[in-house]
């Protein structure tokens, strides 16, 4: 029954969640653009929060999750505007993600770093850097290019940028679930020594995943850039708790050893659907903070109940 709670859970909390808001705010809430908004928003908290998952997974955690994405977006939004093009934009947005996640990992595992410590630093540090970037100002690249198409909503077919999403969840879970590289992260999560003492490369494993964690949010800046169609050193404010909290929700343990991509998804949906929901109905942004911050605390406080019934 325990295991078919785990399984069922966050699926259920999704659908009640929906029923209710769907209840309380009618068509403005269940008509089909406005669904097709969730999904818009969802595609960039939840690719991030792949990567979270990964991360928590190994036993890790990063808080600068929002900071990557906002550097990110003023990235690619800089190199646009320079005439760079957009696949060049997306590749710089993805490497500079690809590049702070081996910074975690080095320092990880180098000088034996905390990642909590590690990644609240550069929350600050990225912050700054974006602000940085763009002295302080907002950077307008003009011409996106194909960039620009992936989050166009309106036109009778998922966006792309929501596809994008949907493929790297299906490898994500495959990764993890079906490869030796996965059973590898959740075997240093588990157990780091008990993993290290069976020949696991511990170092160059945690290195890999806070790599393609962070890359992710890489990835989530090119989908924030075109929904924004702006390089923004502001946005993503708090994404590192939703990244999080979807992940924890979805079955992932802060405790490490365990994580479901496709929970991930799910969780990161009820966050989108709270904050639509009250949005419809008029309340205060505080009022969306306040439950936002309440369903972190529970998603918390479930983690801990499932490892004490463990």
């Amino acid at each position: 029954m325990r295991a078919w709670l785990r399984a069922l859970g966050p699926l259920l909390g999704l659908a009640s969640t929906w029923t209710l808001f769907a209840l309380l705010c009618g068509r403005s809430f269940t008509q089909w653009p406005n669904q097709e908004l969730m999904l818009l928003q969802t595609a960039v908290v939840g690719t991030a929060a792949l990567g979270a998952t990964w991360i928590i997974v190994l036993g890790g955690i990063d808080l600068s999750v929002g900071s990557t994405i906002a550097l990110g977006t003023m990235v690619a939004a800089l190199v646009l505007r320079a005439g760079g093009g957009a696949s060049l934009a997306a590749l710089c947005a993805l490497l500079s993600g690809a590049a702070i996640g081996a910074l975690i990992g080095t320092l990880v595992n180098r000088a034996r770093l905390s990642p909590f410590i590690v990644t609240l630093g550069l929350w600050g540090a990225l912050r700054g850097l974006a602000k940085g970037v763009g002295d302080n100002q907002p950077i307008y690249p003009g011409e996106l290019g194909w960039i620009g198409k992936l989050m166009l909503a309106g036109r009778g077919f998922l966006p792309a940028g929501v596809w994008i999403l949907v493929v790297l969840a299906a490898l994500s879970a495959f990764a993890l679930q079906r490869t030796v590289f996965g059973r590898h992260a959740v075997a240093i999560g588990s157990n780091q020594e008990t993993a290290r003492l069976c020949g696991v490369p511990v170092e160059r494993t945690k290195l890999l995943v806070y790599v393609l964690g962070v890359a992710c949010a890489g990835v989530a800046a090119v989908l924030q850039l075109a929904y924004l169609s702006m390089g923004d050193p502001t946005t993503a404010q708090g994404y590192e708790l939703k990244a999080i909290a979807a992940a924890v929700i979805g079955g992932a343990s802060l405790a490490g050893g365990e994580g479901s991509i496709g929970g991930t998804l799910i969780g990161a949906l009820i966050m989108t659907v709270v904050d639509n929901g009250c949005t419809k109905l008029g309340l205060d942004n505080w009022v969306q903070e306040l439950v936002t911050g309440v369903i972190i605390v529970a998603a918390v406080a479930l983690d801990r109940w499932r490892a004490r019934g463990e």
